[in-house]
């Protein structure tokens, strides 16, 4: 399979609406994939399922744009949200070496610090092309009053700068985009599940048929979460995973 990666073009603001609008509108003026939108504030920020999203302040706002045809057509494009998750697990390694250990993903796309959320990704699609968006709270997270629920920055394990880190994701993108089409997706499924909560976790996955507790399995070969419940094994494609001690997910985010 051969995946291409465009060469980045990483441009930096001071202020945006929302990098992923005004990379979806870059798109539709025709902007060749490989464009990479960092912005140090969001006016208009927004996160999956309909949520806005609490800027902070000196966080990560990035989105790329990239176009899913590239590669042949046996790509499922439900892969896509576990590459950009391990790129962003890596990244954030890579820059805060120091929280490797308390770093996990949450399926299929969220980063947690310490069982708190850190980060998050939002895929959209303008067109034929993907718009992959990524923000994590770097110093300082939104207060609990704000959003619902205590969240997680990097206060304490490092000093970030957020285009260091944006750098960093963009080569780790580029470097599961080579894994992958070299040694193919169950190869990425495997490094998933390495960084990810364990077999045998409790969730509970909600989504707008479903309210569902068991225990984590593992993962179908083209990512379906595989649930274990008292009514037998479920496979599910989306949903909301709230491990077994975090409390209710209102929070906004990515």
């Amino acid at each position: 399979m051969k995946l291409v990666c465009p060469p980045w073009r990483l441009e930096c603001y001071d202020e945006l609406t929302s990098t992923s609008d005004v990379c979806k509108e870059r798109a539709r003026a025709g902007a060749a994939p490989g464009l990479a939108l960092l912005a140090h504030h969001q006016t208009k920020a927004r996160g999956s399922r309909g949520r806005s999203w609490v800027d902070a302040g000196r966080s990560l706002a990035l989105s790329v744009l990239l176009d899913p045809a590239s590669v042949t057509s046996d790509l499922q494009l439900g892969c896509w949200p576990f590459l950009a998750s391990l790129a962003f697990y890596d990244a954030l390694a890579d820059v805060a070496p120091a929280a490797r250990a308390d770093l996990l993903i949450k399926w299929p796309n969220d980063i947690l610090l310490a069982g708190k959320k850190l980060g998050g990704i939002l895929l959209e699609y303008e067109g034929s092309a993907m718009v992959i968006g990524f923000g994590a709270n770097l110093h300082a997270p939104p207060s609990q009053r704000d959003i619902g629920r205590q969240v997680a920055s990097l206060d304490g394990y490092a000093e970030v700068g957020t285009e260091a880190l944006a750098e960093a994701l963009l080569k780790q993108i580029h470097r599961w985009l080579d894994v992958w089409a070299q040694q193919g997706f169950a190869v990425l499924c495997h490094e998933w599940q390495s960084r990810a909560h364990p077999v045998g976790t409790v969730l509970t996955v909600r989504n707008e048929s479903l309210n569902e507790q068991g225990r984590f399995i593992g993962l179908e070969p083209d990512g379906r979460l595989l649930l274990e419940t008292g009514q037998g094994i479920k496979k599910i494609a989306a949903g909301e995973v709230l491990l077994l001690s975090q409390e209710t997910d209102r929070v906004t985010g990515y």
